[in-house]
């Protein structure tokens, strides 16, 4: 019975005395503003922080009026003690351990909002092109 209690006392020990891991993103943006949806999940607007559970394959869109809209991939990569058998004594460590994973998007303005005569310009220019091309064929 006495063995019993100081292995029950151990292992309460080791859990008082056990940090935390904690993981963010955070995602920023030239220019800030854009609306930020992760996993089909809206965090926010940039710049912004979420916490997240797994290191891999993210689906990040950014979104802002007059802006083109970003859709890509990006990988969350796990630092050395995240790595299987180190995340043990990692997370049994007496220390908090935190790591942020640093997205940053450069936002490209669509050709209407920033030059607005020049998109109408090549918009008929296009249309031309195509009626030329309907009426040789």
């Amino acid at each position: 019975m006495r063995k019993t209690a100081v292995i029950i006392a151990a292992l309460a020990a080791t859990t008082v005395v056990t940090g935390c891991v904690e993981r963010r993103i955070r995602v920023t943006s030239t220019p800030p503003g854009a609306r930020v949806v992760i996993n089909d999940q809206e965090i926010g607007r940039t710049p912004v922080e979420t916490r997240f559970t797994f290191y891999g394959g993210y689906d990040v869109q950014l979104i802002k009026p007059g802006f083109e809209h970003i859709h890509e991939l990006r990988k969350a990569k796990a630092p050395l003690h995240e790595l299987p058998v180190i995340d043990l004594a990692a997370t049994a460590a007496p220390a908090d351990i935190s790591h942020t994973i640093e997205w940053h998007f450069d936002l490209i303005p669509v050709a209407e909002s920033s030059d607005p005569e020049g998109a109408r310009n090549d918009l008929l220019e296009r249309a031309a092109n195509m009626r030329e091309q309907a009426r040789n064929n």
